[in-house]
């Protein structure tokens, strides 16, 4: 895993332009799909039962990095909320904080989920792009040169498992 991410952001916004807090698991990855069990299946369906976003898969690109509001994937335990978002190759998320589930299987998966309690909207747009630094704990909008408010640190257990691919990986080292 790269201590630096480099990559466009998709800021999930509301209609008024504002993050969308309490995106739950079953807005980023409908129940009615969970007969799906191939992970590069899942990717197709990422987002498409939250209201204005249910084309992000279409549109989203490997390497993008996903910006959201307050308690980001709340709701169920499913893992498939986490690998839909892996299948798209999205590099990472940012919020403003994450349901513990949800956050503990992005972690067990090595997938960087960065909380940032002070994020708004304003901050980051959708198409800016943007530079994490894990070892840092920092962020920076390169489109708008500016720094962003600190994100949560990145222990370097998460750091560990984020480079081996998944705690199960990192188990089998």
């Amino acid at each position: 895993m790269d201590i630096l991410i480099t990559g466009r952001a998709w800021v999930l916004t509301d209609e008024h332009a504002k993050l969308i807090d309490n995106i739950d698991t079953d807005m980023i990855f409908h129940n009615r799909y969970l007969h799906i069990t191939d992970p590069a299946e899942m990717g197709q369906y990422t987002l498409d039962n939250l209201r204005g976003w249910e084309d992000f898969s279409l549109q989203a690109q490997a390497g993008d990095i996903v910006v959201a509001g307050a308690n980001f994937g709340c709701g169920s335990s499913r893992q498939q909320a986490v690998d839909c978002f892996r299948a798209l190759g999205i590099q990472a998320l940012v919020a403003v904080s994450f349901g513990a589930i949800y956050f503990r299987n992005a972690v067990n998966a090595g997938w960087p989920v960065l909380g940032c309690p002070q994020l708004t909207a304003v901050l980051v747009r959708s198409d800016d792009e943007i530079e994490i630094d894990l070892a840092a704990s920092s962020w920076r909008n390169l489109t708008r040169e500016a720094a962003l408010p600190a994100l949560k640190p990145v222990s370097s257990v998460q750091r560990e498992i984020m480079a081996a691919g998944g705690l199960f990986a990192l188990r089998q080292s």
